[in-house]
């Protein structure tokens, strides 16, 4: 097994008062040449939005984009007449493609919301712009590895183009939960919720991440009561032109 560590007080971070936000990849003004990307995951921030705040309308195109929301509630609304709010306990996927203009706000003017946002390389350009969010199987969650964003036609997650998987896990302190590898050409990246767990050998705590690859299972044991995300990717970039 090959590992990458990223520790939580390693990441990039951005404070402007309504948005603080901590940055796993290279993001804005943070750039670290040897954090650009891990495979196809090119963008991991953990932003905490402040009370009727949020990112204005802005574009974004040939990327596939997933929130997961930890607490409060976040508004959406885009240029292909989409209008939601998507609270903790939901996912959302959007393929932006051909291009689109969202903006995403706080829906709570008295309370934060905290959410991870998680930007993924296409396998193919310019598909046609995209949108889904549904809330996720928490008993599910809480026994298995549950996958909650997978390739189109390969799963009952939301549906983005790239060979990937997001599944979460929620797992009591002292139990072990090894994870399986979807696809042989693929890595993961084990972002850690809350708690703490031992990936293998490496301890990693709350915020912390690890990529690896070499492997087809890695053993995961929780110290803690601990609720984890794993990204099963592919390394390789793609060949777009």
């Amino acid at each position: 097994m090959s590992l990458i560590l990223h520790k939580a007080h390693s990441r990039g971070h951005a404070n402007h008062g309504w948005l603080n936000s901590h940055h796993s990849f290279s993001f804005a003004s943070y750039h670290n040449p040897e954090r650009v990307h891990f495979g196809v995951l090119r963008v991991l921030n953990d932003d905490w939005i402040a009370g009727g705040e949020g990112f204005g309308k802005h574009p974004h195109d040939n990327m596939e984009i997933i929130t997961i929301p930890l607490t409060g509630a976040l508004e959406h609304q885009d240029s292909m007449g989409n209008k939601e709010v998507l609270h903790a306990g939901e996912v959302q996927a959007m393929s932006a493609g051909t291009g689109i203009h969202h903006s995403e706000y706080n829906a709570k003017a008295d309370e934060p919301c905290t959410l991870l946002q998680i930007w993924i390389f296409p396998e193919k350009r310019n598909v046609t712009p995209q949108y889904a969010q549904k809330y996720y199987d928490v008993e599910a969650v809480q026994r298995e590895w549950h996958a909650v964003v997978n390739p189109v036609g390969k799963g009952e997650g939301l549906e983005i183009h790239q060979q990937a998987w997001f599944s979460l896990s929620r797992i009591p302190a002292g139990t072990k939960r090894d994870y399986d590898v979807k696809r042989a050409e693929n890595g993961v990246y084990f972002f850690v919720i809350e708690g703490a767990i031992k990936l293998d050998d490496q301890p990693l705590e709350a915020r912390d991440a690890a990529g690896v690859m070499g492997s087809s299972r890695y053993a995961i044991e929780a110290n803690e009561d601990a609720f984890v995300l794993a990204m099963d990717i592919p390394l390789q970039l793609p060949q777009m032109g």
